[in-house]
């Protein structure tokens, strides 16, 4: 199965860089082992069609359900029917942390709020700063 099964666009891919680094993250540094560019670029072709082939199965899911958003669940069910089960837990704690990390950041959007600032001084703030970057790294 191909993406231009589901009617999708050639030019569908993942991040180089971001790939080679999450694969070089995982080789133990003292195997010496290196990541061909040929063997990234296949793992890409090979992450893009398993994700094309997941959310087809959900698409499924979701309308068969007459919902008009995918959701997790939609998601989990895929990968149960697609043979992927076993990989549902581990997903699940993922995308709990992942709403946990998330939460943090919304604290962190909520100290703007909370400053007590009007989005005048905000900004008089931030243009004071580039000035200041500017000076030193100009």
């Amino acid at each position: 199965m191909s993406d231009r099964e589901f009617g999708g666009n050639d030019d569908l891919s993942l991040p180089k860089a971001t790939v080679q680094k999450i694969v070089t993250e995982i080789l133990p540094p003292s195997s010496g082992l290196v990541f061909g560019k040929d063997a990234r670029d296949l793992l890409i072709e090979c992450c893009v069609e398993f994700i094309t082939l997941i959310s087809s199965e959900a698409n499924d899911i979701s309308e068969k359900e007459s919902k008009k958003t995918i959701a997790c669940d939609h998601i989990t069910k895929a990968l149960e029917q697609l043979g992927f089960g076993a990989y549902v837990q581990e997903i699940m704690e993922v995308a709990n942390e992942h709403k946990e990390q998330l939460k943090g950041r919304e604290k962190k959007a909520n100290k703007l709020e909370s400053s007590g600032l009007s989005t005048e001084q905000l900004l008089a703030l931030q243009e004071e700063a580039f000035r200041d970057a500017a000076q030193r790294h100009g």
